[in-house]
């Protein structure tokens, strides 16, 4: 694990590093769906809690690996907030989810890991329910956004196409959006929001 990862483990510090962004990240969920008429929420890989507060009249459940980040998002924010694997996670079938939001988690997995996390993920979804995706989108161009996908410690930025390939495996995408993140009028980011329903 790198200096950076290390670092970034502790819950404060990636809530301050994700906080200018974090907004400007959700905004395609908010602008596509109605939060008010989500039933029950899976936050996949959750962290600190970053998106709870979108879902506070919600049952929402966020899971992730790192204890800290948990242990912060139950200090700090209404929920169920459980510690677990997300290939691994499991409910009975009258508590699938209406809504499972996967932020900036599969750039962290290796292909075969992120293609079992989604065909798991497909088993947790309830028939009306959609998977909500947000994911770094690795430019095929040089550029200033290209460098920061590197530099990213998740080590799996993908190009979009790769993207839409790996979730077509268990889901039939509704709405594709790319999008983009800025600061001072420069693109950081390129981002994808996928909203998809199972097959």
């Amino acid at each position: 694990m790198t200096l950076i990862s290390r670092i970034m483990e502790h819950a404060e510090v990636y809530r301050l590093w994700q906080a200018p962004f974090a907004e400007n990240k959700f905004a395609p969920v908010i602008a596509s769906n109605d939060l008010r008429l989500v039933r029950r929420v899976l936050d996949v890989g959750c962290g600190p809690g970053t998106n709870a507060h979108h879902f506070s009249d919600t049952n929402y459940t966020g899971i992730d690996c790192n204890p800290a980040y948990i242990e912060y998002a139950r200090r700090h924010h209404q929920g169920n907030f459980v510690v677990a694997d997300a290939t691994t996670y499991r409910v009975e079938t009258a508590e699938r989810f209406d809504f499972i939001l996967v932020n900036s988690f599969l750039h962290h997995i290796n292909k075969q890991n992120a293609r079992e996390i989604l065909s798991h993920l497909s088993a947790l979804l309830t028939e009306d329910g959609h998977l909500h995706l947000l994911e770094l989108v690795l430019p095929d161009r040089p550029s200033i956004a290209k460098l920061v996908a590197h530099l990213d410690r998740g080590d799996f930025p993908r190009p979009l196409q790769e993207w839409l390939d790996l979730v077509k495996e268990a889901f039939q995408p509704v709405i594709v959006e790319p999008y983009q993140l800025k600061a001072v009028g420069t693109t950081l980011w390129k981002m994808v929001y996928l909203k998809c329903r199972t097959k």
